[in-house]
């Protein structure tokens, strides 16, 4: 993998870090431990690598594989969150 793919996802995963960041700077709502910066940011690092992989290697099946890397995110996102999924049954 090319290093400008890796310094360009690091940057990116950055910009979205500042997000909450900011936030806790103008509310008590955000309020993000270094831990969760810390898993966040390897958990949107890792996501960013496998979506470069998948653009430059899944060919024609290249549309599925980002599809399933994205609703994977999104589902380990909403249990991370909020453990939405922890609760089921209960």
């Amino acid at each position: 993998m090319p290093i400008k793919s890796i310094l360009a996802v690091a940057v990116v995963t950055g910009l979205i870090l500042l997000i909450p960041l900011i936030a806790m700077q103008f509310t008590t709502e955000v309020n993000w431990s270094p831990f969760d910066f810390i898993v966040m940011g390897g958990f949107l690092f890792v996501t960013g690598l496998l979506l470069d992989f998948a653009i430059r290697k899944a060919g024609k099946y290249r549309a599925a594989a980002i599809l399933g890397i994205l609703v994977l995110f999104l589902y380990i996102w909403a249990g991370l969150a909020v453990g939405i999924f922890t609760n089921w049954g209960s």
